[in-house]
């Protein structure tokens, strides 16, 4: 397995370390539970070290980039991130990325699961004049979470946040090193992501922990980052979205621009919105008793298969049990009643609209 620069810090903090996607990774420190709680009422650090991330640059940079991703970079100012997919011929999803326009072009922020397809893929497609460099085991990346995140970067960083918008982006420094600091994360909360070389990793980490003792700041493991982007009802590749999945399917239908040009999956995508999609991505929240796993069945009143749950869980915040799945286009009304197999048992669910969790009763 592959290490984060900072591995041992999470070893010594007493971590459960997994397996995650060829990476020797956090699950946990004191429990997911505890962890999602302080994120949503304080905040949390994120090793995220594992991402990968690419820069594309020359006079086909922007060509390139516009070709092969769903949304419009032309849009982007230096300084400004935008959310995006890669999609294949047929409108699969190859991933989700964020692309944030530098000076030089622009840096892309890919899934750790995808790093090497996305650059084979970004490869296969560049146009004359583009160059793509993979600076993924070059950079560590670490997320700082949480209703107290902005004074925490402040303590530590030299910047002020307060005019920097969410999905926008800075460069400072730190100790002489170059630090890329975006308003991003995964969690619903407020909340940065710091870029910067691997050899910073431990100092920095340090001084967050450490500056962050007067706030309630703790390490956050991969746990409790599922269980909270989850209530937000973001979208997990690999579960939630895929190859088989369109972004029409997904529900991401405004991520993609079809006036701006040709751009590859287009012609399938168009078909599809012409068509109708017959299944939609939905959130649901248990009526029986039961946590809905993923790859549990769905099944509509009658007890015919309609689709499986993508994910699932109990949710912290809530103290309820929550999920998300595919279902037909003619069940996916909020209200609708479905049902989960669990267990070799039928639980009753409801489809409900929108973020299962309220920002503002996020952050209480």
């Amino acid at each position: 397995m592959k290490q984060t620069p900072l591995a041992q810090v999470h070893r010594a903090l007493g971590a459960r370390m997994i397996d995650f996607h060829g990476y020797e990774m956090p699950v946990q420190y004191v429990g997911v539970l505890e962890e999602h709680r302080i994120v949503r009422s304080r905040v949390g650090l994120f090793d995220l070290s594992h991402m990968g991330e690419f820069e594309l640059t020359g006079p086909g940079a922007l060509e390139t980039l516009s070709f092969i991703t769903t949304n419009d970079p032309s849009k982007l100012r230096v300084g400004e991130i935008q959310y995006t997919m890669l999609t294949d011929k047929d409108g699969g999803i190859i991933d989700d990325i964020l692309v944030y326009r530098i000076e030089e072009g622009f840096f892309l922020v890919v899934n750790a699961s995808n790093t090497q397809k996305d650059y084979a893929w970004i490869e296969r497609h560049l146009h004359n004049g583009t160059t793509l460099r993979n600076r993924t085991d070059e950079l560590a990346l670490i997320a700082v979470q949480g209703p107290y995140s902005a004074p925490l970067v402040e303590d530590v960083l030299p910047v002020s946040v307060g005019e920097l918008k969410s999905y926008r982006f800075v460069d400072t420094t730190y100790k002489g090193h170059k630090i890329r600091l975006s308003r991003t994360g995964y969690t619903g909360e407020d909340g940065f992501e710091l870029y910067f070389p691997n050899d910073l990793a431990v100092t920095l980490w340090d001084n967050l922990m450490e500056k962050g003792k007067r706030l309630g700041a703790a390490p956050i493991g991969l746990g409790a980052r599922d269980t909270l982007r989850l209530e937000m009802r973001m979208p997990l590749y690999g579960n939630d979205i895929d190859q088989t999945t369109t972004p029409l399917e997904a529900g991401l239908a405004r991520f993609v621009k079809f006036d701006k040009g040709d751009f590859i999956g287009r012609n399938a995508l168009a078909a599809q919105r012409e068509q109708g999609i017959g299944r939609k991505l939905v959130g649901f929240t248990m009526v029986d008793k039961g946590i809905p796993r993923q790859g549990y069945t769905l099944t509509n009143e009658q007890g015919e298969e309609i689709g499986h749950v993508t994910s699932g869980t109990h949710s912290p915040s809530l103290d309820h049990p929550i999920g998300m799945g595919y279902v037909p286009l003619d069940l996916s009304q909020p209200g609708t009643k479905i049902n989960v197999m669990i267990r070799k048992k039928s639980a009753r669910a409801e489809i409900v609209k929108g973020r299962f969790l309220n920002q503002k009763e996020g952050s209480k």
